[in-house]
């Protein structure tokens, strides 16, 4: 009998019904009758999953586990004599193995420690099938189901730690959008009081320029008393205009200027007296013409409207609206000028 082994195969061959040899690959010579193949081990890395197992975690929930197993057989000897099926006996400790780790664990333990729970079975696993000639290379669980009612505790659970987390970014998003808002209000007030500041810095510095400029003005043209007095009485017009001005308020200087136009008005009115004294003094002689006498009463009479004119000038200038009657003398002139200073003056 001639014997072909494949790459990665060994033959287990007995002689008699005990074991004699392990056939490699390559071409093999077996006695007829005597010695005969007892077991074909494939050398190659296994792939086998498991079918889905119930498992009880610690806090009495019952989740399906699916498994993984990764595994190759080392020594074929072992693996045809030590154990009846080492793929069977895999299955069930590993099956034995998840129920301790898991039962030890809760749910979301369970759900959060594949790792740790993938290292435990591997370590468990190649401790023990080391005596059967298996080498476990590594374990993977592939799913972990939970009950349906708990599927759904969980995902209400979940919608509702993400709409906690989307609150909390929504009042997060709007202490900072309040923050920026009040960050900027506070510094356009900032900007608009400065901005004002110096606006009003600017218009006090362009009156102090105006009022320097007209001071300076003033100074270099020197004015008069009687310029200054000229100006007194335009302003007095305007003071009045108000309708519900009752109360006057004048400056004291006002007052100087008054009695010199009223002195000025004064001896105006001394020169129409004069005028008109020297006209009634000299008495018509009989010697006179009738034209002549006309032309002295209408001197006369112009005479009279002047001094009454003036009267009337000087009533005002004093303050007293009531006018003078044509005729009147000097010294009555005099009287009232004197009476219209002292009014001012007081």
């Amino acid at each position: 009998m001639v014997k072909v082994v494949p790459q990665q195969v060994e033959y287990v061959v007995e002689r008699l019904g005990k074991y004699s040899r392990t056939l490699t690959p390559g071409l093999n010579i077996l006695v007829p009758f005597i010695d005969s193949v007892r077991n074909k081990v494939d050398k190659r890395e296994v792939v086998v999953s498991f079918p889905p197992q119930p498992v009880i975690t610690s806090d009495n929930l019952v989740v399906s586990i699916d498994t993984v197993l990764y595994f190759k057989v080392v020594d074929s000897v072992r693996a045809t004599y030590e154990i009846f099926s080492y793929l069977q006996g895999i299955e069930q400790l590993t099956v034995t193995t998840l129920r301790n780790v898991i039962g030890s664990l809760d749910l979301e333990k369970a759900l959060t420690s594949r790792d740790e729970i993938n290292r435990h079975l591997s370590g468990v696993l190649d401790e023990t099938t080391g005596r059967w000639g298996i080498k476990v290379t590594r374990v993977e669980l592939k799913a972990i189901e939970p009950p349906p009612s708990i599927r759904d505790s969980m995902e209400k659970q979940m919608r509702a730690e993400r709409d906690r987390r989307a609150a909390i970014l929504h009042a997060e998003g709007l202490k900072q959008s309040q923050i920026l808002t009040a960050e900027g209000e506070k510094q356009a007030a900032v900007l608009r009081a400065e901005g004002d500041r110096q606006s009003r810095i600017l218009t006090a510095e362009g009156q102090a320029k105006a009022i320097r400029t007209v001071v300076d003005s003033i100074h270099a043209a020197n004015p008069d008393s009687k310029v200054m007095a000229y100006q007194y009485l335009q302003s007095l017009p305007q003071i009045a205009a108000g309708q519900s001005n009752k109360l006057w308020i004048l400056p004291v200087e006002l007052t100087k200027a008054l009695e010199g136009i009223g002195g000025a008005l004064g001896g105006l009115t001394q020169l129409s007296d004069s005028a008109r004294t020297g006209l009634v003094e000299s008495r018509p002689s009989e010697e006179d013409s009738a034209d002549v006498i006309e032309a002295r009463r209408s001197a006369e009479d112009a005479a009279a409207a002047a001094n009454a004119e003036a009267a009337a000038a000087a009533a005002q200038v004093s303050g007293n609206p009531q006018s003078t009657p044509a005729g009147i003398t000097a010294q009555d002139l005099a009287a009232l000028d004197d009476q219209s200073t002292r009014e001012l003056e007081r």
